[in-house]
């Protein structure tokens, strides 16, 4: 199965490429493509993997993805579609030169954070109006959006999701291997994971899947697999109507022990669970 690299469909004679997504399940193969990604998410909830992160999404998220960052959106399977709206381009998308033009100097840093993709976490509303306004734009007025929504991106409050070196490009096989990887922790996460269990699902032995996966994600395989059952554990503790107990939430995501998931989730989050939880019920 060959995962990389991914060639985003280009309709001839455009050079910003929309697509719009309406599947149960999203395209579900680690992927990597040249093209700088805007996604916004309009119906579906789930996690997003990028680079070595893992982030839950959910309706009116947007995201930025650089080129060259392998990433997976893992939508929860419903009885309704997911609908997601995608943008793609290039630097060099008008010319080599364009966006180092003077009049777009407002821009420059912009460009610099999208390398490092990023979730915008202040309001979307003006973003997620061009974004739905793009799929029905000519491709004049499809540029002029374009320009629009990059300087309400710039001004936006974000967060960065990656700290993957985009330089690192997959080549066939290793991507075969990562989303081998991230398939099955996706799947089993709340299971016990044991190195000899994973590295067996890539024929590697236990050393060797360690040295591999550190390489590819500059982080442990352990590091990544607390971040994942964190990040379900925040959307269990997101869903408000929700009578599951602290101890229930712990052992839904993989924990085994109560203190354990307290320390790990107060190590990422730099707050205990319970807490986090209350703040999601004031903000709501």
């Amino acid at each position: 199965m060959k995962v990389h690299p991914f060639q985003v469909p280009k309709p001839l004679h455009q050079n910003l490429i929309v697509q719009v997504d309406r599947e149960m399940i999203f395209y579900n193969k680690l992927h990597q493509h040249a093209e700088i990604q805007f996604t916004l998410i309009v119906k579906g909830k789930g996690k997003l993997i990028i680079g070595d992160s893992v982030h839950p999404f959910e309706d009116g998220n947007f995201f930025a993805i650089g080129p060259h960052t392998p990433h997976l959106f893992k939508n929860d399977k419903t009885d309704e579609l997911a609908h997601k709206i995608s943008l793609f381009f290039t630097e060099e998308t008008f010319g080599t030169s364009f966006f180092t033009l003077p009049d777009l100097e407002e821009l420059q840093p912009l460009l610099g954070f999208i390398n490092e993709g990023f979730k915008v976490t202040g309001s979307v509303t003006p973003i997620a109006t061009t974004m739905n306004l793009l799929p029905q734009l000519d491709k004049l007025d499809r540029f002029i959006a374009f320009f629009g929504l990059l300087k309400n991106l710039a001004h936006a409050d974000k967060r960065p999701l990656t700290n993957f070196n985009s330089s690192k490009k997959l080549g066939s096989m290793q991507g075969q291997r990562m989303q081998t990887i991230f398939d099955y922790v996706v799947t089993h996460f709340q299971d016990n994971i044991d190195l000899n269990t994973i590295s067996t699902k890539v024929h590697m032995t236990p050393n060797a899947f360690c040295k591999f996966f550190k390489q590819h994600t500059n982080k442990t395989f352990f590091q990544f697999l607390i971040e994942l059952r964190i990040e379900h554990a925040c959307q269990l503790l997101n869903r408000y109507d929700s009578e599951l107990s602290i101890l229930e939430i712990s052992e839904q995501s993989g924990f085994t022990s109560i203190s354990n998931f307290n320390r790990q989730f107060k190590k990422l989050k730099k707050v205990i669970p319970s807490r986090y939880a209350n703040h999601q019920k004031k903000g709501n």
